[in-house]
């Protein structure tokens, strides 16, 4: 999009950050950002945290999400204006077992918005350490409790459930797919 900052798109009428900060709050009791540029969300009411190791892409976000805590951390890309309360409690639950939970669909895996357990955090800083910032390339080295799409369907009535948004293309297509979700026709 551009360089374009996109959890501040309004989808709805809402930004795609105050959508995910609703929901999240729902769901869990502590709710951090993770960023590189802090100053561009100092007015979310949440505490926002640098990297730890600046540089480092969303790898390094989920490894500065860990070092906060000694819990499972539920991570959320800026650019997913539909997840709901009822399928994040569902991913956090399907940690129980594994070191992450992640969803699959047709078009793969999404670690970001998945639930990563304290476990990941050694794992990771020997990645990060080696240089090597792929996400799903740690999946090889955990127990991953996959989240499949029929486990995903009940949860995802319109296909828009984990959309991201990364282009002008995708925008629309979360405009257009919300509205026929809820015009009287596809009732």
């Amino acid at each position: 999009m551009g360089g374009l900052d996109k959890s501040h798109l309004v989808i709805d009428g809402r930004t795609i950050l105050d959508r995910q900060l609703r929901v999240l709050h729902d769901v869990v009791d502590h709710v951090v950002i993770v960023s590189s540029d802090t100053a561009r969300f100092a007015e979310a009411g949440v505490p926002v945290v640098s990297d730890v190791i600046p540089g480092a892409g969303a790898l390094g976000g989920i490894y500065t999400a860990l070092t906060l805590t000694q819990t499972p951390v539920l991570v959320l890309a800026c650019d997913m204006p539909y997840l709901t309360a009822s399928f994040l409690r569902h991913v956090i639950a399907s940690a129980r077992d594994a070191d992450i939970a992640v969803p699959r669909t047709a078009d793969g895996y999404h670690p970001l918005c998945a639930c990563y357990r304290p476990s990941c955090a050694d794992p990771i800083r020997k990645r990060l350490d080696a240089g090597t910032l792929k996400v799903i390339d740690l999946f090889g080295d955990l127990h991953v409790r996959t989240i499949d799409p029929a486990e995903i369907a009940p949860f995802d009535p319109d296909g828009l459930l984990l959309l991201n948004i990364n282009t002008p293309d995708d925008a629309i297509r979360a405009e257009r797919g919300r509205d026929r979700a809820h015009s009287p026709q596809s009732s």
